[in-house]
């Protein structure tokens, strides 16, 4: 018996259109994955579920972009950095964390881990999550 696949792309990006962030909760160890893939990454299992996303992070490390790496399409994020990010589901994630800049940076690492949250941006034709720094921390 196959496993019964479903555009899991099509339905993550209609949830952004409608200003939901939408992961995939495990049925069997309930580890969640954002962002959502067919299989939990925990136990292996394939079957799991949609579920919405809080928003709630913390951002556990930080890198500044290099000026010779920055790119130019990305000056409506700035200021930000590269980070991982914990949501607080449990799924650690690669994301841009808007609000971070040399000034804060120093302060920033000594507070690790640093609260944020996800954030809907339209960013070349489509919505897509960026994080954001709270208002606390900026």
């Amino acid at each position: 018996m196959g496993v019964k696949l479903e555009k899991i792309v099509k339905t993550y990006y209609d949830a952004l259109e409608e200003g939901k962030i939408l992961g995939r909760k495990c049925t069997r160890c309930q580890a969640v994955e954002f962002p959502p893939v067919y299989a939990c990454n925990t136990c292996g299992c394939a079957d799991t579920e949609w579920v919405e996303i809080s928003g709630k992070a913390k951002m556990t490390s930080l890198i500044m972009p290099a000026i010779l790496s920055a790119k130019p399409e990305n000056n409506d994020l700035m200021p930000y950095c590269l980070s991982c990010v914990e949501i607080e589901e449990g799924a650690g994630v690669n994301a841009i964390v808007q609000g971070v800049t040399k000034e804060n940076r120093d302060r920033l690492l000594t507070q690790m881990p640093v609260p944020c949250h996800a954030k809907i941006v339209q960013r070349n034709g489509f919505k897509t999550v960026i994080f954001e720094l709270d208002e606390e921390y900026k």
